[in-house]
């Protein structure tokens, strides 16, 4: 099956590219999205490395010794230009990079927030950070080996990688970490595990649909 064309029953939007499912947009990106609507004509890659830049060249020249403003400022600017992204769809060629893109956001402004903290956060980060990319693993081979997407009201639940963003952000600024982290981790970890198991044991092997997300080359 076309990856472009995502099966009926299981398609979560009616969107053409199946990378529209790896986003994991929350309900801030996705409403900021559908505020923005088709206005744009800028590749979605473009504003994502529009949404990152500031951030990076933050962490380079200020790295730890960030002020909480400029936190602030750098994640609030990345969920705004991130969330209008999402009102792109993925049909150009660098479509591929969408979802990397959003993981290097969110990894690396997560770490960036713990390591403004200070040394305590970093192992509660590095807990979140786990939980996260499990979840991001199986948003992909959950369409693969059981095809399925993730329930929305889960995807809601998780806040997307915008949501994760900001809830962080303010931990730091309410001085909450470490404990933030880990509370949100062990909930991150229980949601999404947890709706996988269920997953898993109401789609029989036979039952099953085949879903093919190989990106179409003829472009």
């Amino acid at each position: 099956m076309s990856a472009t064309t995502a099966p009926k029953a299981s398609a979560p939007t009616e969107r053409a590219s199946v990378l529209e499912f790896y986003r994991d947009d929350g309900p801030i990106a996705a409403a900021i999205g559908v505020a923005a609507g088709d206005r744009l004509r800028v590749p979605a890659i473009a504003l994502l490395i529009l949404a990152g830049l500031p951030g990076l060249l933050a962490v380079i020249v200020e790295g730890d010794g960030a002020s909480h403003g400029l936190v602030a400022v750098a994640i609030v600017w990345a969920v705004l230009l991130g969330g209008l992204a999402s009102s792109r769809p993925l049909v150009d060629r660098m479509r591929w990079m969408v979802p990397s893109a959003l993981r290097v956001i969110e990894y690396v402004g997560l770490l960036w927030i713990a390591a403004v903290a200070g040394a305590s956060s970093l192992p509660a980060v590095f807990a979140l950070l786990c939980a996260i990319t499990y979840h991001h693993y199986d948003v992909v081979y959950g369409l693969r080996h059981r095809g399925v997407p993730l329930p929305r009201v889960v995807q809601a639940a998780g806040g997307g990688w915008d949501g994760r963003l900001l809830l962080a952000l303010v931990l730091l600024l309410a001085g909450a970490l470490p404990g933030g982290f880990y509370a949100i981790a062990a909930a991150v970890a229980a949601l999404f595990i947890g709706t996988t198991i269920s997953q898993w044991r109401h789609i029989g092997r036979a039952e099953r649909p085949a879903y093919d997300d190989e990106e179409d080359e003829d472009d």
